[in-house]
């Protein structure tokens, strides 16, 4: 039996990428390609450009049956700009619909398309259409519910807000162009329950089925991987550095806590901020980013990860790496994390920071308790979110959204057609 077509639309994917949306969809290409099916990804490398300070890195050599199209042209910034402000991809959108038509696609699953075409991106094919919400773009301009670069947001104040961030006003939100554009796509989803009410509460008009992040399972580790990188105890952070991720409030703990480090593997525009916090205290080590490999050992020997973010976010996926290594994650009491941590029982969570500092102390004093908490963790992880499981589900989601559009069995008629 022939495998079906998929064909993913994103703004940033890996290396060109910050955050854990860009793995999440690299995650789930693998899986599908894993599973039979064939991949294209189209993602935005001058998107990536524009935002990054550092110099673009070598794309690697796909796998094979993974097509990976990186879309730049000679406009750049100037391109990504008009994306941004008319909600449309004005200058790649005559190549990507060249690609799409071309492509013999059977799916057409959309991921973060804020700065690749925005909501002008959906009409464009005509395969079966998902759209998974990553961030909380469909109903944030700033794609995080973060108000004015300093609180939740519990109400709209989207004009002022984007102003607060330095970008500029996005004017298309403000004409009903993305509810208008809703209507193309057969099937959206979301990365937890959490993300799904919250999309609800701020307006989002159309029903969301919910499949969480996935990773792949746990490879032999090497003898390099399971080499202890640090003499002392640590706790663990990994992230982007922005201050919306909430690792302004960790720091100063380790100004009194002497038993164990803070190591900080990431980067971002909060960086230089945090590392003047920071200095002063030995104990707080900054590793900038981190190869993937080279993060397993950083997972495997550490205490704990923390994960104090500050905002809404969708899911989580940093926790599901913690996970995998039997490591396990003190998580602040906020968006997705609870429900991640009551499915686990993989780790606690907190909301002051005396909260914090006694989970540490626990899991640091008790070897019994953290390891019990570890195997917890460890055992969900190979229970609901590692790719043999989520990708099945995720084709479910694909199968039954072509029967609400085409009829009963559609896409098993195509796969048994393929075969024939």
């Amino acid at each position: 039996m022939s495998g079906l077509g998929f064909c993913f639309l994103t703004t940033f994917y890996p290396p060109y990428s910050f955050g854990g949306d860009a793995i999440a969809v690299q995650h789930l290409a693998l899986g599908l390609l894993d599973a039979g099916h064939r991949v294209t990804v189209i993602h935005d490398v001058d998107a990536f450009a524009t935002l990054s300070r550092a110099p673009l890195p070598e794309r690697p050599i796909p796998p094979a049956g993974l097509e990976v199209v990186s879309l730049r042209n000679g406009l750049g910034k100037f391109s990504v700009l008009l994306t941004q402000q008319f909600g449309r991809p004005l200058v790649n959108g005559p190549r990507i619909a060249r690609l799409l038509k071309n492509g013999g696609f059977d799916v057409i699953n959309f991921h973060n398309v804020s700065l690749i075409g925005g909501p002008g991106l959906l009409k464009y094919g005509r395969a079966l259409k998902i759209y998974m919400a990553h961030e909380h773009w469909l109903v944030c301009p700033t794609h995080v519910l973060w108000r004015h670069a300093r609180e939740l947001c519990t109400k709209r104040e989207c004009f002022r807000c984007q102003l607060a961030y330095r970008r500029p006003p996005q004017i298309w939100r403000a004409t009903g162009f993305l509810e208008r554009q809703l209507h193309h796509v057969d099937a959206f989803i979301a990365m937890s329950e959490f993300s799904r009410a919250k999309h609800r509460e701020f307006g989002f008009p159309r029903e969301m089925e919910v499949l969480p992040a996935s990773i792949p399972d746990a490879d032999p580790v090497s003898v390099t991987q399971d080499k202890r990188p640090s003499q002392r105890p640590y706790f663990l952070f990994v992230g982007r550095l922005e201050r919306f991720k909430g690792l302004q409030d960790v720091i100063p703990v380790f100004a009194d806590y002497d038993d164990a480090d803070l190591v900080v593997a990431g980067d971002g525009e909060y960086g230089e901020e945090l590392r003047a916090q920071a200095a002063g205290l030995h104990r707080v080590r900054f590793l900038g980013r981190v190869a993937p490999d080279d993060l397993i050992r950083y997972f495997r020997h550490a205490v704990a990860l923390i994960v104090p973010s500050l905002c809404f976010e969708t899911f989580g996926v940093i926790l599901l790496e913690a996970f995998r290594q039997s490591t396990p994650v003190i998580a602040r009491r906020l968006g997705p994390f609870p429900e991640i941590i009551e499915t686990s029982g993989g780790g606690e969570l907190f909301e002051s920071i005396d909260e914090l500092v006694a989970s540490m102390r626990q899991l640091q004093r008790d070897d019994a308790y953290r390891n019990r908490l570890g195997q917890l963790g460890y055992e969900a992880f190979q229970k609901y979110w590692r790719q043999r499981v989520v990708v099945p589900r995720y084709l479910d989601i694909v199968h039954n959204a072509a029967d609400r559009k085409n009829g009963s069995g559609s896409l098993s008629r195509h796969l048994s057609g393929a075969a024939n």
